[in-house]
């Protein structure tokens, strides 16, 4: 199975159970992509207008949620852009990025039931729509058993700007799950799943114990439905529309003067190399 780090095997002994959280805003403080994006940046990957685009879609999703048509938009966009680039040249930076931010955005109630699930001898699986190589380089520097992600089609170490299969996005993150579970021996009745937005409530509903984590208005909405558990990591007062507010307006300010320090830096090269 070509989403999967590592699939586990039924052995014959007792159904094994699974924990599958989805990782932007769930364990990562907004969207992975955007902060891998201002690390090639660094690394002359991308030019100031992608990333223009990139923050204005992270300040989006910051304020709104994720929607079908922003994924969209963004999947394009991206797959355009890395056609040709170096797989192994994206994983170093990704592993940068990790410790450069991303290692300050995981969220630390999230992380606690990640530590929680592996005590209990409970497999962990990231599941996201971002690419494959983000999942798992996230799931190895938390613990967790390993990832499922959308996959860039690459050949001879270089990304062709195809797919390989769907985006994993929405229904196919249950499809993907319960494909998982048939190969690996996993009984989803006692299993977990963790998601913020409600493109994660089809994996949420496969599995016998969901719970809304830093859920947005639909999900929250449709988990008090269910009678789902929801927890809110995001701060004191996170659950109230003003916090979310206060939360998205520092996200886009914060987005927006990463853009202009980058614009800075980069108008900056010519003046320094003549002095």
């Amino acid at each position: 199975m070509d989403r999967v780090d590592a699939m586990a095997r039924t052995t014959g002994s007792e159904p094994r159970i699974a924990a599958f959280f989805d990782v932007d805003n769930t364990v990562v403080r907004g969207a992975s992509p955007y902060h891998l994006a201002r690390g090639l940046h660094a690394h002359g990957y991308f030019r100031t207008r992608d990333i223009i685009r990139f923050g204005w879609e992270q300040a989006k999703y910051q304020m709104f949620g994720e929607s079908h048509r922003q994924i969209e938009t963004v999947r394009q966009e991206a797959l355009s852009i890395i056609k040709g680039w170096s797989v192994a040249e994206m994983v170093a930076v990704g592993e940068e990025v990790y410790d450069e931010v991303l290692a300050l955005r995981i969220f630390a109630g999230t992380k606690a039931i990640i530590d929680e699930h592996r005590a209990q001898g409970h497999e962990v699986w990231f599941v996201t729509a971002s690419p494959v190589e983000i999942g798992r380089m996230i799931a190895r520097r938390l613990g967790a058993t390993g990832a499922l992600g959308t996959v860039a089609e690459h050949q001879g170490g270089y990304y062709t700007g195809r797919l390989v299969g769907d985006m994993l996005h929405g229904e196919a993150k249950a499809v993907a799950v319960r494909a998982m579970a048939a190969q690996g021996g996993y009984d989803l009745e006692r299993s977990f799943a963790y998601g913020d937005s409600m493109n994660d409530g089809p994996m949420l509903s496969t599995v016998g114990h969901p719970c809304a984590i830093n859920p947005d208005w639909r999900l929250r909405r449709h988990a008090r439905a269910k009678g789902w558990p929801i927890k809110d990591f995001r701060g004191k007062g996170g659950q109230g529309r003003r916090s979310l507010l206060r939360a998205s307006a520092a996200g886009f300010v914060w987005a927006l003067s990463a853009v202009v320090r980058g614009i800075g830096h980069i108008l900056a090269r010519p003046f320094r190399r003549k002095h």
